[in-house]
């Protein structure tokens, strides 16, 4: 039981993924988090979250346009709009669109918003292609399309640097959950202090993903013991993730709160996060080594 249990915690908000990759696209059955809008709020300097109660999208602004990371489901463009707009700032000023992974969930308004705002997608290689045949070559969850296509302007990789106005952001490869998963890291100086900040995409592993025995993709095993030893070696002081839930968003931030940018600063936590998941990795891998 202790065994099932470090397997499911981590995968518990991305079981809806099952659903879809059995159904067409139609909406299926999500989870309350999913849909239910969230009023936006300032993380800590320019960076915001506008998406739903669990699903994150974030915006981070400069003086000469916005970029936009994620865009949660199908039907998502109207809040992330309103959420925007709610800051003082125009989804029409977002310049640069990215993702943290090429699922559905996190991706599937992006064709729509860049037809609509003119906005550039940028992506790491092996998302990019998912991107660009809507989820059909997706490792797990492909063979079909999932959201619409999106074409890809440039490829980002690793140590790549993402520079707009005043913004200095660092790309991160941290493959595992899909093969081109990404993180974004840059440094928030506020009253004196500088904050290391890290838009990091965790390394869960979704129901039915094989590691070891007849792995989903080639190197899985090593993509994602790679990416939990990279994490930790980051010097994140504040971090968000995907999923709001799993930075502990509503322990930290309650709608109304008055901004602080010591809110989300949570080092420990960060490293308690990846060391939890990376449990789960070893349990995984130790299950499908005793079958």
């Amino acid at each position: 039981m202790k065994r099932l249990s470090l397997f499911l915690r981590p995968i518990v908000p991305f079981l809806a993924c099952l659903f879809f990759s059995t159904t067409s696209l139609a909406q299926p059955t999500l989870p309350p988090g999913w849909v239910n809008p969230h009023p936006a709020f300032r993380i800590i300097g320019p960076l915001y979250a506008v998406g739903m109660e669990d699903l994150s999208v974030f915006l981070i602004t400069s003086d000469e346009g916005h970029i936009l990371i994620n865009t949660g489901l199908y039907d998502s463009r109207q809040h992330i709009e309103r959420n925007i707009e709610s800051l003082g700032f125009k989804l029409e000023d977002v310049r640069i669109m990215l993702t943290m992974q090429a699922h559905w969930d996190h991706t599937a308004a992006m064709a729509e918003i860049k037809e609509l705002i003119g906005a550039e997608v940028w992506a790491t290689p092996e998302d990019a292609r998912v991107l660009e045949d809507g989820g059909f070559s997706d490792a797990h969850f492909g063979g079909r399309e999932t959201f619409r296509p999106v074409e890809v302007d440039k490829i980002i990789r690793q140590d790549d640097i993402i520079a707009l106005g005043d913004l200095v952001i660092t790309v991160h490869e941290h493959p595992g959950h899909t093969e081109g998963s990404s993180s974004y890291t840059f440094d928030v100086t506020e009253n004196g202090r500088t904050y290391n900040v890290g838009i990091i995409n965790m390394g869960t592993i979704n129901g039915g993903k094989r590691i070891v025995v007849d792995p989903t993709y080639e190197g899985v095993a090593v993509d994602f013991a790679t990416t939990y030893n990279k994490q930790k070696q980051l010097p994140v002081e504040v971090w968000v993730s995907a999923h709001n839930a799993q930075y502990n968003m509503q322990d930290k931030y309650q709608p109304g709160q008055a901004y602080d940018p010591e809110t989300f600063v949570d080092p420990a936590g960060y490293i308690r996060a990846i060391e939890r998941l990376e449990t789960a990795y070893l349990e995984v891998i130790a299950d499908e080594l005793d079958q």
